[in-house]
């Protein structure tokens, strides 16, 4: 009698649907992937599309600024060099992913 009971408290006889159940154990996952996607991923690609767009509106006569720091003016814009010009007669070239933002005057 205490044996057929506990077999009839056990979880699973409780006559619930096996989809319900799995829905239940799956759920807490497909949040916590949704919570990655709109506080990680979601962000980071929205950075990345204005870094390109940045990138792409450089033009010559724009100050910037590097990763490494140094403020200069854009003399000349190849395929993905930059060529700063930081001194009357110092310039320096860079990869243009290196400048990292264009300094408003």
């Amino acid at each position: 009698m205490l044996l057929e009971t506990a077999f009839a408290q056990a979880p699973g006889a409780s006559g619930q649907d096996p989809t319900t159940s799995l829905l239940m154990n799956v759920l807490p996952f497909v949040l916590i992937i949704g919570v990655f996607y709109f506080l990680m991923i979601r962000p980071q690609q929205k950075r990345q599309k204005e870094t390109k767009k940045m990138l792409d509106a450089m033009k010559k006569g724009d100050k910037v600024l590097t990763s490494s720091g140094i403020h200069g003016t854009i003399s000349e814009i190849q395929d993905n060099i930059v060529v700063l010009q930081v001194a009357e007669n110092t310039r320096i070239r860079f990869e243009k992913v290196a400048v990292t933002n264009v300094l408003k005057d």
